[in-house]
């Protein structure tokens, strides 16, 4: 049920709803665009949206061109009192810009860059900030992954080291954890680290299953056993985590296209969605060893990029409900805003 859209003029890439209270109705885009040539030259954009679902609104609110964007986080709340937006530039920089606002979290809202630090000479390609919001991964396009610290004036990178062979294309903390992170590269490789060893040690390494590049990694935010990764070979995999050192995959869906990304529903737990690049947007259903699509999403004409599910208790009120979701697809150009079509019982 579709409540929105905007066209943009860069390639659209990432979607993500701001976490915090005031502010659940403020959608972060971000765009990455690449011109060819003798010296090719990537840059993007980062848009605030303010998403009027009553009226039918997608509306910009603020907007500023940078370098090439990748991937962007909020942090997470609770950490800090004011939202911070981190960005994953492709000249190498992490970038972390500050919220700025009216009461009512609509109007007037700004980023505000408060620090950045050029983290390699590679492409930051993704980001994931611990719970805390006191440090964040990124991963790089050489296959390093790098933990760098969120201080008041200034980042530190902690540690930087080479963990695949291949792009890298996505990291993560592990929310139950945050002494672990998780990374998956082009090599078909997922990999757990610990941070406690100087450097990381790896704790388990899998490079049979995923028959192609691991793409997107995300931790449930409901079992500390659960762990999800999407990769180009089109499956969305489950995994057990009870034995760390070598975790089962119990689980298995193909979507008919490569999972690009997965975000896990805030407060439902086994309700993901996911970006399938070739064949649009999927909501699966996990519940134990199985998994199943509920429904699809096919109304960009381009690759399936971006998705995040609306934060907000409002979202889950009643016992069942149809969530709020946002989706961006490369070359369209478009963000958009839509809703379930089904009622989803909790």
């Amino acid at each position: 049920m579709d409540v929105a859209h905007c066209y943009l003029k860069g390639n659209a890439d990432a979607v993500e709803f701001c976490p915090y209270d005031l502010y659940h109705n403020v959608l972060a885009v971000s765009t990455y665009t690449l011109q060819e040539g003798c010296q090719p030259n990537r840059h993007g954009s980062i848009s605030l949206f303010n998403v009027d679902e009553d009226k039918g609104h997608l509306d910009m609110v603020f907007s500023e061109e940078t370098a090439g964007i990748f991937d962007i986080k909020w942090s997470p709340p609770g950490g800090r009192l004011n939202p911070f937006l981190a960005q994953a530039d492709a000249d190498g920089y992490l970038r972390i810009k500050m919220l700025e606002g009216c009461s009512n979290g609509v109007e007037g809202v700004t980023l505000k860059e408060i620090i950045k630090e050029k983290i390699s000479n590679s492409m930051c390609l993704y980001l994931d900030w611990n719970p805390s919001a006191t440090s964040i991964t990124v991963g790089l396009s050489d296959g390093s992954v790098s933990i760098v610290s969120v201080l008041e004036s200034k980042l530190e990178i902690q540690e930087q080291w080479k963990a695949h062979d291949f792009e890298l294309w996505t990291t993560c903390f592990d929310t139950h954890q945050p002494n672990l992170i998780y990374t998956g590269s082009d090599d078909c490789k997922l990999s757990c680290w610990d941070l406690r060893d100087r450097p990381p040690n790896v704790v388990f390494q899998s490079s049979k299953v995923h028959k192609m590049g691991v793409t997107c990694i995300e931790k449930s935010p409901h079992d500390p056993n659960i762990l999800l990764t999407g990769s180009y070979d089109e499956f969305l995999r489950v995994w057990d985590l009870r034995s760390l050192s070598k975790p089962l995959n119990n689980t298995s869906i193909s979507l008919g296209g490569g999972v690009w990304r997965v975000k896990q529903h805030p407060f439902i737990p086994g309700l993901v969605l996911a970006a399938c690049m070739h064949n649009g947007f999927a909501i699966v259903a996990i519940k134990g060893d199985n998994a199943e699509v509920l429904e699809t999403y096919n109304k960009h004409d381009s690759l399936a990029y971006g998705v995040d599910w609306q934060k907000g208790e409002a979202n889950h009120l009643g016992g069942k409900t149809k969530p709020l979701m946002a989706t961006c697809s490369f070359y369209d150009k478009h963000v958009r805003v839509w809703r379930s079509a089904n009622d989803i019982i909790l």
